[in-house]
């Protein structure tokens, strides 16, 4: 029933291709590896293999793949472990179905996206971490990878980085693995945080 739910949503994007459906977490990484789809929607607790290790062996296989946990399971801990282990996206099956339509569109586009309901919880989060690690420093950073940053803080894709930048798309992924090494960022999220601290960032109501 929650598959058939998640169908119907998708398939008001005319955009949106959903190549296959799968039962438990191992037909998901099998169907994966066949498929090559550009995002895998995967949920905490799956038969055989839960969704977590699955994102975990999808982003050690390659990280062209783009990862949305879609659960009912919202706290901390699991989205804290789901960003660590891989995932590019967090959603809850409460938020509205526009959600999932916006992160699936987000994160094939080469983004990021977070639940409204545990993206405040998540951005705390880290602010505390950031402040008991203070050595984390943009100083760091090349002229180049500071612009990179400022558009990973706006949510842009690697390819409307490296259009607003005039590089081609695999020297913007470069730099962007370079911002996270030097920031300590696991993903994108974590580097848009620290572009909105830097002030790369407009302050704004998004």
């Amino acid at each position: 029933m929650v598959r058939a739910g998640v169908l119907a949503i998708l398939a008001r994007d005319a955009h949106v291709e959903v190549v296959a459906e799968a039962s438990d977490g191992h037909e998901a990484l099998a169907l994966s590896r066949l498929h090559r789809p550009d995002v895998v929607l995967l949920d905490i607790q799956m038969p055989g293999l839960d969704g977590l290790t699955a994102a975990a062996q999808l982003h050690r296989e390659s990280t062209a793949v783009g990862v949305i946990m879609l659960t009912t399971f919202g706290q901390d801990e699991y989205v804290t472990r789901a960003l660590e282990e891989g995932a590019d996206g967090f959603l809850l099956k409460a938020d509205d179905p526009r959600e999932l339509l916006n992160g699936v569109r987000a994160v094939g586009a080469g983004g990021a996206y977070l639940s409204p309901r545990v993206a405040g919880r998540v951005i705390a989060g880290l602010r505390a971490h950031r402040a008991a690690h203070p050595h984390r420093s943009l100083e760091r950073l090349t002229e180049r990878e500071r612009e990179v940053l400022a558009g990973l803080g706006t949510g842009l894709s690697n390819a409307e980085i490296a259009s607003r930048l005039h590089l081609v798309e695999g020297t913007v992924k470069a730099h962007v693995s370079a911002v996270f090494a030097k920031l300590g960022a696991r993903n994108r999220v974590e580097a848009a945080i620290s572009a909105y601290e830097a002030g790369l960032v407009p302050s704004g109501p998004r």
